[in-house]
């Protein structure tokens, strides 16, 4: 049974009060390099933050969003937009200033796998305990005075979909994954999955944790080619038009998210964002004053990948309604962060106590993408 703590946490909409008062600004946050003021992360982020184990036979590994951005081209109804005809006319700095109706397009045709969708160099090296050159994104967001979640977002510049009956669906350009802990006064209390647009929760005490230097972090299994994110390693099943699917996940590469990211807050009130200083390639790349990232790219509402393309485009096709090449996601502020159940869709949301009890919806849903 959780404990008291726990079910705090699991119940703190409840007790939803007025906003605590924003944290005392800091001229640094971590190994960043960032000179503008900042407020960092709470430690608590880092100590708990999950080791992630990506497949043994991955083949799309983790992405830097910026090297992604060097690589589309900003469209509408497939044609670029005026004054952005080029792959790398859009940075972070300027992505808020593109409409949501945008598709970040790939500048290569995707069925030759260029070296920037595959992304080998964000593949975590065991040799420094799980570092990606890839650098994760952490996004605090402060609920009331006692309680934080912290989301922890996976970006990957191509989802593979995977097979039904020999064909292939649901592939896309760009794809955002995350999980996200609950803590209450400082303490974890549960913890969320999000699993291709759906997602299970499950209470802190339920879930696998590391040990030696990683101690009481939480582990996490990454599906292949999909990227979703599950509580245990094995095979998880899932239902779609066509059939069932399998996600197949094993303790294959550690991801240490905390060794490489950037870090924002993000305030209910405003819908805003603000940056927390990072840590390494993240750190760098969020500090940078030529010119400065900002936070404002997550603003942005538009899709992180191609539009789904047509029919007549060579290797499309749709059968029941599941598409070979699908729309692009969007990013990490179409994810409910203010969300105060603990699942994205809050209704029905369901919080386990062992991660052996159902662990996804059975049929895939696209609304968060």
């Amino acid at each position: 049974m959780p404990s008291i703590r726990q079910l705090a946490g699991i119940l703190a909409a409840a007790a939803v009060s007025s906003a605590a008062p924003a944290p005392a600004l800091s001229s640094s946050a971590g190994n960043n390099n960032n000179k503008r003021q900042t407020t960092p992360l709470p430690d608590y982020a880092l100590t708990y933050a999950p080791i992630s184990y990506l497949y043994s036979g991955e083949s799309w590994w983790p992405s830097d969003v910026a090297t992604h951005l060097a690589n589309v081209i900003p469209e509408v109804d497939f044609v670029a937009v005026s004054g952005y005809t080029s792959a790398g006319s859009v940075t972070l700095a300027t992505l808020n200033d593109q409409s949501s109706s945008v598709f970040l397009t790939s500048k290569d045709n995707v069925d030759t796998s260029p070296a920037w969708l595959v992304s080998a160099y964000g593949k975590p090296t065991t040799t420094t305990g799980g570092y990606s050159a890839a650098p994760g994104t952490i996004i605090a967001v402060q609920k009331n005075a006692t309680w934080v979640d912290v989301f922890y977002f996976y970006f990957y510049s191509y989802n593979y979909g995977g097979k039904v009956i020999g064909i292939n669906f649901d592939d896309h350009v760009g794809d955002w994954e995350h999980t996200m802990i609950r803590f209450v006064d400082g303490a974890p209390t549960a913890m969320y999955f999000s699993q291709h647009g759906s997602g299970s929760a499950y209470t802190w005490a339920a879930l696998s944790k590391g040990t030696g230097t990683n101690a009481g972090r939480p582990l996490t299994y990454i599906g292949t080619g999909g990227h979703a994110n599950y509580a245990k390693p094995g095979k998880e099943d899932y239902t779609v038009a066509l059939g069932i699917v399998s996600d197949t996940t094993d303790a294959g590469f550690a991801w240490d998210l905390a060794q490489n990211y950037r870090g924002y807050w993000f305030d209910t009130a405003s819908s805003t964002f603000s940056e927390a200083g990072g840590v390494n390639v993240g750190g760098s790349e969020e500090g940078s004053t030529s010119p400065a990232e900002g936070a404002t790219w997550l603003q942005w509402g538009g899709a992180w990948g191609d539009e789904q393309y047509a029919s007549s485009r060579s290797g499309q096709y749709c059968i029941f309604g599941e598409c070979h090449y699908t729309s692009g996601p969007t990013g990490p502020v179409a994810k409910n962060l203010g969300r105060t159940a603990m699942c994205q869709t809050e209704s029905g949301c369901t919080v386990f106590t062992s991660v052996d009890d159902l662990t996804h919806q059975s049929k895939r849903t696209h609304e968060s993408k």
